[in-house]
């Protein structure tokens, strides 16, 4: 028969252990594959409840039964069945759903065919052979690692005690003893083994914190205080590599990444320049203002930022969202952002010059909004004569240098004029506009992990560093629309917005901010900050 005949095959199927409900069945070979559920009930399943009565561990079961899934199709379908494909963080997925009554699946597959004429053998091959011994496999309690799984969920709540225990002890970040942050390549996320050269990491004393945890036991590693902090040393020594295990580690990590017990504040936001971008109606004012033009840097825009105003903007906009901790590499920042030395100084007098660079604003960015920043530092000593902490990455070793670093900072011989400004100035509160009768017919959609499409406006993600998976760019388009058309209105800020987005998801679920019911598809959870980054980036007015 013709490929379109496979629509016949949607609705649900009681088999003997579970339903399998057929929601919609691609048009052709050619379009996106078809959206399947398997549904298990708990009676044949029987997951132990202990395992789901916290969020952190409900978690750990879907990031577990989703690899877990993946991993029997690879061995029974690979060809035609599909799953959301996890990497080393554990995120709060849709691929999975379990409560004491279900464990449910979401899957894809890609209906056979040769050219545009189903193959229907291999079809029924797929739904009476290869899915049920997938289900037996993937999500019946006896028959999956269980082992495997209990380890997971502990790791999950070692690392919510961890991530506590940063408030409770000033800190805004924890590196353990033995951690291995180095990655397999420039193209993998997995860690480089011992034999290759990866060296465990080992705290500087002056730094080393212990902190117990309820399975892992005592551990013990590198805090990192609230306040400011640099991360110094020769090219290739670790710099960056330490500043990208405090990016991603605002997620947990699986067993054997290397990073299992290295957090950070969950409100840690990179950082960088980003020529090229829109802003809307940011307030720079802090960092930029007497523009020569007379515009007004309370409310600046632009369809075109420089590296500077983009790396003000993005640091407002970051703040405007929550953000506790600023994570800044020297080597994708704008210099004239960051610094600017006594000789400039002396040429271009202070009324010339509109901008004000970050190392003068830092101390009361901190000081005033508790705000605190970790920086990676290569070729700016300037920054000495600010920071709490100085650490100096050395052949991957980490090093306290700060009584060095202070030594030199004071010596007159080559000191500085740093022109620190007491007051940084207000956070950003924007308002954001009503856009439901706009949005009821516009086009939202995603292409991989870095672009999202607004009809036929590109929004690039690429600078937003901290998004990590196609399935949360999927999410954040999701969370806009949803935000925009049922959310925002004529008084709710942008920080209201999010708040009352994720407290939504956080009382009904993940499930409930998607418009297809039932099956909501390939959805993981960002942060705020990385959907207030799409908002930003938005091309139509959304701010007042």
């Amino acid at each position: 028969k013709g490929y379109k005949s496979y629509k016949l095959l949607e609705g649900e199927y009681m088999f003997e252990k579970y339903t399998l409900c057929i929601d919609h069945v691609q048009p052709d070979p050619y379009a996106p594959p078809s959206k399947l559920r398997m549904v298990v009930p708990q009676s044949y399943a029987n997951f132990p409840k202990y395992l789901i009565d916290k969020q952190c561990k409900k978690v750990g079961v879907i990031d577990f039964l989703t690899r877990n899934f993946q991993y029997n199709i690879a061995r029974f379908c690979p060809k035609y069945l599909f799953i959301d494909r996890c990497g080393q963080e554990i995120l709060y997925r849709t691929s999975v759903y379990i409560d004491e009554q279900r464990v449910e699946v979401r899957f894809e597959m890609g209906m056979p065919a040769a050219g545009r004429r189903i193959l229907g053998e291999k079809a029924k091959q797929i739904f009476f052979k290869y899915l049920p011994d997938i289900m037996q496999s993937s999500l019946v309690y006896k028959n999956i690692d269980s082992e495997a799984l209990k380890r997971q969920i502990n790791l999950m709540e070692d690392n919510e005690v961890l991530r506590d225990e940063l408030q409770r002890l000033g800190l805004c970040a924890f590196i353990a003893n033995g951690s291995i942050l180095p990655r397999e390549s420039g193209t993998s996320d997995k860690p480089l083994p011992i034999n290759k050269g990866a060296k465990p990491f080992k705290s500087p004393k002056s730094l080393e914190v212990s902190i117990k945890l309820p399975h892992k036991g005592r551990i013990s590693g590198m805090g990192i205080p609230k306040g400011i902090t640099l991360i110094v040393g020769g090219g290739y020594h670790g710099k960056s590599t330490l500043l990208k295990a405090l990016e991603k580690c605002i997620y947990p990590h699986i067993e054997g990444d290397g990073r299992e017990y290295v957090v950070s504040l969950d409100s840690a936001v990179k950082i960088r320049s980003e020529d090229g971008r829109r802003i809307h109606n940011t307030d720079i004012s802090p960092f930029i203002n007497n523009l020569p033009n007379g515009v007004d840097t309370r409310k600046f825009c632009t369809q075109n930022a420089s590296g500077s105003t983009s790396q003000a903007a993005n640091i407002m906009e970051a703040l405007e969202a929550g953000a506790k901790l600023l994570l800044i590499d020297e080597d994708t920042s704008a210099t004239n952002f960051m610094v600017r030395d006594a000789k400039m100084k002396k040429l271009i007098s202070p009324d010339k010059e509109p901008i004000t660079p970050f190392i003068d604003k830092v101390r009361s960015l901190y000081v005033q909004h508790d705000i605190s920043t970790i920086l990676v530092i290569g070729g700016v000593g300037d920054y000495f004569d600010v920071a709490d902490n100085v650490i100096m990455m050395d052949e991957y070793i980490p090093r306290n240098v700060t009584d060095e670093a202070k030594k030199i900072a004071n010596d007159k011989d080559i000191s500085i004029n740093i022109q620190a400004v007491n007051t940084f100035g207000q956070l950003p509160n924007r308002v954001l506009c009503n856009q439901s009768e706009c949005l009821k017919k516009c086009d939202i959609r995603t292409k991989g992990l870095n672009t999202m499409t607004y009809n036929k406006d590109k929004i690039d993600l690429s600078h937003v560093e901290q998004l990590i998976d196609s399935s949360q760019t999927n999410c954040i388009a999701m969370l806009v629309r949803y935000i925009l058309v049922n959310i925002a209105d004529d008084h709710k800020t942008l920080s209201e917005a999010l708040d009352v987005a994720y407290d939504i998801i956080k009382k009904r679920g993940l499930d409930n901010i998607s418009p297809y019911k039932g099956n909501p598809g390939r959805m993981a959870l960002p942060r705020k900050y990385e959907v207030a980054a799409a908002l930003n980036r938005w091309p139509d007015r959304i701010f007042y």
